[in-house]
């Protein structure tokens, strides 16, 4: 059971301290209020730089991605082709070649060659070889369509700043043709790639690609 003022006197202090709870009680509501929106702001805030990173980090990988894809698909073209050399490119023109060594069939008998900065296959590397394996293998000196000699190619090349090396077996195209006084000629014809291979298996592959174009 409550309890009446018994004056006018009492009856306002009682009524002055209620105004006083209900200040106080408002009071307490916002104060609680301001904590949640500054907490929901810092959450807010939080969210955003998390969803931030995160998309930084999704978009450094899918770069990385790319660049993996890029080293992985190398594939060399001929940029221009004359009947003793072919200059060679890459397809993507964001792969930079750096270096690369031509590895020949041990048939052939010559040393791989080395080249910097100047992406090329030259008909003087093997030349002479060339026809010597030829007449050992029995075939014609003359060519009756474009002949294929098979060539490892090491290319080490930069993607994005980084660095990568591609291992892949390529067909030189090359036509021979001429007269008995004149001797014959060797032409070449262009590039085309066969198949990346690993780099310990190297020599075998380019030695079994030759067994099969000589066989008779």
């Amino acid at each position: 059971m409550s309890e009446t003022p018994d004056t006018p006197k009492e009856a306002r202090a009682a009524e002055a301290a209620a105004i006083r709870r209900r200040w106080i009680t408002l009071g307490e509501v916002l104060a609680v209020l301001a904590v949640s929106i500054s907490a929901l702001t810092l959450y807010l805030n939080w969210a955003d730089k998390k969803d931030e990173r995160a998309d930084k980090a999704a978009e450094r990988a899918a770069e990385s991605r790319k660049a993996s894809s890029r080293a992985a698909a190398l594939v060399l073209n001929a940029d221009s082709v004359k009947d003793d050399r072919i200059a060679l490119k890459t397809t993507d023109p964001d792969q930079v070649i750096q270096s690369q060594t031509i590895l020949f069939p041990r048939a052939l008998g010559i040393a791989p060659i080395d080249t910097t900065g100047d992406p090329r296959i030259e008909a003087g590397w093997f030349d002479s070889a060339l026809k010597k394996a030829r007449a050992k293998a029995k075939l014609p000196d003359d060519s009756v369509g474009d002949e294929r000699l098979p060539v490892v190619i090491t290319t080490r090349f930069v993607v994005g700043g980084d660095m990568h090396e591609n291992v892949a077996l390529y067909d030189v195209g090359y036509g021979i043709a001429g007269r008995w006084i004149a001797g014959h000629s060797l032409a070449l014809r262009g590039l085309s790639r066969v198949e990346t291979v690993r780099a310990a298996t190297a020599q075998a592959t380019v030695d079994a690609r030759w067994a099969r174009l000589t066989k008779s």
